[in-house]
């Protein structure tokens, strides 16, 4: 009987995850090779935002993913000396909670 009280006043308590989350949002994730460029595009997209007085979260950055090329130094012989030439991009996370049609312009533009 105990239980029963527990798990209805959890019920009770606890909030539907429909109601939390918001009806509308914009998810933008921007990708660059150049780590300046990235967090100079993510203070405008912020900046944007903000002046439109939307809810914004973020920049959540990401894992960077690394990829490496090996190319063989020699054309003939020596398959040991190689040469690696790796591109490392970055990436970053901005969610925008309940855009507005002003948001989405100074988005734009």
């Amino acid at each position: 009987e105990q239980d029963d009280e527990l798990e209805s006043s959890a019920f009770s308590i606890s909030a539907d995850p429909e109601q939390m989350a918001p009806k509308h949002k914009i998810r933008i994730k921007l990708r660059s090779y150049w780590v300046p460029l990235i967090e100079d595009s993510c203070k405008q997209i912020m900046e944007a935002a903000r002046t439109t007085n939307a809810k914004t979260m973020g920049p959540v950055p990401l894992p960077t993913k690394k990829r490496v090329y090996c190319v063989l130094k020699s054309p003939h012989v020596n398959k040991d000396a190689r040469f690696h030439f790796e591109i490392r991009t970055h990436q970053r996370l901005i969610d925008i909670l309940y855009p507005t049609a002003q948001t989405i312009d100074s988005l734009m533009h």
